[in-house]
């Protein structure tokens, strides 16, 4: 176990993939509130390459990524619920790592909503501490705002204090570094016990991918009656067929090729599939979907092409963040009077209610396992394409 104060992760110190290990101070521990996980998993996500290239902006570096975090509580605060987070119980922590628990948005639980959000790395805390993340030995973090309506409706992820998992300040100045780690350590609100029946490779994707893709799912109304496609078939689009299946809902897939239909249909349990790089199919989809989730785009996505398989009064829901701005023509949206809709995360009670949905319905990540110490090569496989579907890391 590292000491105290020390971690171990997999840091990149410049724009690129290349981590190295390297050795940082972990934030303080917070005796009252914290939780301190030994790191078994994490996921690689494509924020850490959007964070570790800088395409999101100006990073600090050194800086651990990783938030799709699963591990053991070792350690935990004095008014935390013994019964919930005994030592040795088996935990994740996803996107997120703190935010004011008080507001409009965390009473409700949309945690990742608040103003005051830390994510889970690359966060700057109110003490000063930069977030570190999950390819890590710990992780800890611990700051709140602890006043807003988003906390207390559990919609901390919409709190204006939200801080990320990785790269957020908190308000001590502590960067937030994430799990490419041995340890990771955070407020026990946003650590979420993990059921029986998911494997640790299975779930260390949902905490970021599952419930990416499954919150807004629900939100909308995904279910028996509504027609949901799913555009894009990788990390985060695998899971979402799978949920808007298991949810009921008629699915379609969409992708810019064929060669992923036969595995949508049988693996994944998509309905039906459209090739939206052929016109003619994407004619007959025309106003077609009640939902569209967009898992995946590219600086030449034709924009209006997509909503015009929305359906009338249909939304659109984009969970990713393109580096480069997206634009699209006002009659694709106004006339039909479609949603164009942006979703964030997922707060902590969507997680457990994500988890549970998964066993209920046996909804599985499909996943490669590498070592921590090849997140390098891991990191690099998932930008180039070669990965099917999501890379967990496994601490050696």
């Amino acid at each position: 176990m590292a000491s105290n104060d020390t971690y171990t992760g997999q840091a990149v110190f410049e724009p690129g993939f290349d981590a190295k290990p390297h050795s940082y101070p972990a934030k303080p521990f917070d005796e009252e509130y914290d939780i301190e996980v030994k790191v078994t998993h994490c996921g690689i996500c494509g924020s850490d390459l959007h964070t570790a290239t800088s395409g999101w902006g100006p990073i600090k570096y050194p800086l651990v990524v990783g938030h799709e975090i699963i591990g053991h509580v070792v350690r935990v605060g004095s008014k935390v619920d013994p019964a919930k987070y005994a030592i040795g119980t088996r935990v994740g922590v996803g996107a997120q790592c703190g935010s004011c628990l008080d507001c409009k948005q965390c009473n409700r639980d949309r945690e990742q909503l608040c103003s005051k959000m830390l994510w889970t790395y690359n966060s700057k805390t109110p003490e000063g501490y930069t977030t570190q993340g999950g390819y890590a030995d710990y992780y800890r973090c611990n700051y709140n705002c602890l006043d807003c309506k988003q906390c207390n409706r559990d919609r901390e992820q919409l709190c204006s204090k939200m801080l990320w998992t990785y790269n957020s300040k908190t308000p001590e100045g502590y960067t937030t570094q994430g799990g490419y780690a041995d340890y990771y350590r955070c407020n026990y609100k946003f650590v979420v016990p993990i059921p029986e029946g998911l494997s640790s490779e299975s779930a260390a994707p949902m905490m970021c991918a599952g419930v990416t893709t499954y919150a807004p799912l629900k939100e909308h109304g995904a279910g028996p009656g509504k027609k949901v496609a799913v555009l894009g078939i990788g990390g985060l689009g695998h899971l979402g067929i799978q949920w808007a299946v298991a949810l009921g809902a008629e699915v379609t897939a969409l992708s810019s090729s064929s060669k992923k239909e036969t595995e949508a249909k049988q693996v994944l349990g998509a309905h039906h599939y459209v090739n939206y790089s052929d016109l003619a199919a994407v004619q007959a989809a025309k106003g077609s979907f009640d939902i569209i989730l967009c898992t995946s785009y590219s600086d030449s996505t034709n924009w209006n092409m997509l909503l015009s398989m929305v359906a009338t009064e249909g939304k659109f829901v984009l969970v990713g963040l393109p580096e480069k701005p997206i634009s699209f023509a006002a009659f694709s949206v106004v006339p039909r009077q479609v949603s164009f809709v942006g979703s964030s995360i997922g707060s902590p009670a969507q997680i457990e209610e994500m988890l549970a949905f998964a066993v209920e319905k046996n909804v599985n990540s499909i996943v490669e396992v590498m070592p921590m110490s090849k997140a390098a090569e891991g990191m690099n496989r998932v930008h180039n394409g070669q990965a099917r579907f999501r890379i967990v890391l496994k601490n050696d």
